[in-house]
């Protein structure tokens, strides 16, 4: 089994991780799966770079298996980071578009109606870059945070996002440590966070940086997982939990990937209200996207109660129990 490491030289955000992960010892040349694609190995790890967007490969773990016969237990991709805000930040998140119904529009890659099985290791990673960040004077200049589920590309094999988000890239490419953020605070050197970045994947040895955050032992113990239900982007109050060292993170679904029709507006066959859009549909893809990815796990839906409306909350509250997902409290989980 393998650790896929995926990179695009068309975002500086991921190349320049990659190209600090090479720069490690104990490297060598791996397999081209397709024209326009490199790879490399060390130990079990696998760094797979191509030219096009970071959302538009898709199946690179079943392509890297049936090329290699190498299994791939996780995927891990290495991605700039967008924001309104323009704050630097750095991110890590599930992905899918579960919300997506067929023949609707894919933006940002993915699927209708799928979310890719979470990488156990969001919550750890997320810890651990606070750790490192706040060791390393990232903050405040940097923000450390989750992001709700959101995008692709497909996969089938346990994955997570590692975004890193700086002002104006261009202007940190062509001259590190220019400019300010907020009047007074400089842009990060780009080196700087390339080395932050690649501590929290790998410390100073790369097998025994996976080893730290290792997956396989959460996998049968009946750990506690949160689905995060409600919220915005960059959802808050399931924040607030997984802070908290030993809270595995599986799905987290924001108030944009829970669309819900009005029930005034509109009625069922027998005249009845009912509350329609794809809500349902994303709450039930990413509960079994993410007990897929914890097997052993007791997954339990936190809910961001004040980002919903009266009738919202009681319709997700039903149809939670009519599914048999269990809700829980903050203190559910500890």
């Amino acid at each position: 089994m393998v650790t896929l490491v995926v990179a695009t030289a068309a975002d500086p955000a991921s190349i320049g991780p990659a190209s600090a992960f090479l720069a490690m010892p104990g490297w060598n040349p791996g397999p081209s799966i397709a024209i326009g694609m490199e790879s490399f190995a060390n130990g079990s790890v696998r760094l797979l770079k191509h030219e096009r967007s970071i959302v538009a490969e898709d199946d690179l773990d079943r392509r890297w298996e049936a090329a290699t016969e190498e299994p791939v237990d996780e995927v891990i991709f290495l991605s700039r980071h967008t924001a309104v805000s323009n704050r630097p930040a750095l991110t890590v998140h599930p992905i899918g578009v579960p919300h997506i119904r067929e023949g609707e529009p894919l933006p940002q890659g993915g699927r209708p109606c799928w979310a890719g099985p979470p990488n156990p290791r969001v919550g750890p990673w997320l810890r651990l870059m606070k750790k490192i960040a706040e060791a390393n004077g990232l903050i405040p200049e940097f923000e450390i945070t989750l992001e709700a589920t959101h995008h692709g590309p497909v996969v089938n094999t346990p994955t997570m996002f590692l975004e890193i988000g700086i002002l104006l890239w261009k202007d940190l490419v062509l001259e590190e440590g220019a400019g300010t953020y907020g009047g007074s605070i400089r842009y990060t050197s780009k080196n700087y966070v390339y080395d932050n970045i690649d501590y929290t994947l790998w410390g100073q040895n790369i097998e025994k940086g996976l080893a730290r955050t290792k997956i396989s032992h959460i996998k049968n113990n009946g750990d506690k997982v949160l689905l995060g239900i409600g919220g915005g982007h960059y959802v808050p109050r399931h924040m607030d939990i997984v802070w908290k060292d030993g809270v595995w993170v599986g799905h987290l679904l924001s108030g944009y990937s829970l669309p819900m029709e009005d029930p005034n507006q509109k009625k069922g066959e027998n005249g009845e209200k009912c509350i329609g859009g794809a809500w349902k549909q994303a709450i039930k893809v990413s509960y079994e996207a993410t007990k897929l990815a914890f097997p052993g796990g007791e997954v339990i839906a936190h809910l961001d109660h004040k980002s919903f409306k009266g009738w919202q909350k009681n319709a997700i509250t039903s149809f939670l129990t009519e599914e048999n997902i269990k809700i829980g409290k903050p203190q559910d989980f500890y």
